[in-house]
């Protein structure tokens, strides 16, 4: 898979996460990811097809990070992942997505985004909508590690 389908989405996550949660992230090292388990508490996944080429994003956090990520957007705790915090996952998963797609429009490449589902679940699979390889991204951040997969393959 091409960096230039993998770099729109680390930069559009640091973004979203600096200017909507006040967390500072950074990527690490992408590698090549062969299971589908999840390696968060909560992931959120999109599909995005185009006439070039069609993929999914997916953002999956543990408990304590997410929960972090919640006290600094809303101002207010929670002590599990509830239904808000699902529907925040589900929103920053949005957010991140319709911002890499901003940018890979700027390199030529059109998408439609699905609308983003998100599971829960210590143990949950992601199922990309891509036969192409899936690329895990390991973010480390100030309120602890999380991880984006992206998943893309040629539409022949």
């Amino acid at each position: 898979m091409d960096v230039k389908f993998i770099n729109p989405f680390l930069e559009s996550v640091t973004n979203v996460l600096a200017t909507m949660a006040q967390t500072e992230s950074k990527a690490r090292k992408p590698i090549l990811k062969k299971s589908t388990i999840a390696l968060g508490d909560v992931t959120g996944i999109i599909g995005m097809s185009g006439e070039q080429v069609k993929g999914s994003f997916a953002i999956s956090f543990s408990k304590e990070v997410i929960l972090a990520i919640y006290q600094r957007m809303l101002m207010e705790e929670a002590a599990s992942i509830n239904s808000d915090c699902i529907d925040m996952v589900g929103e920053l998963t949005n957010i991140a997505t319709g911002g890499a797609k901003n940018l890979l429009a700027e390199k030529g490449y059109e998408f439609e985004l699905a609308t983003p589902v998100v599971v829960s679940g210590g143990g949950h699979q992601i199922d990309h909508m891509s036969k192409g390889p899936t690329i895990l991204i390991p973010f480390t951040s100030d309120v602890g590690d999380f991880f984006i997969e992206v998943s893309f393959e040629a539409v022949t």
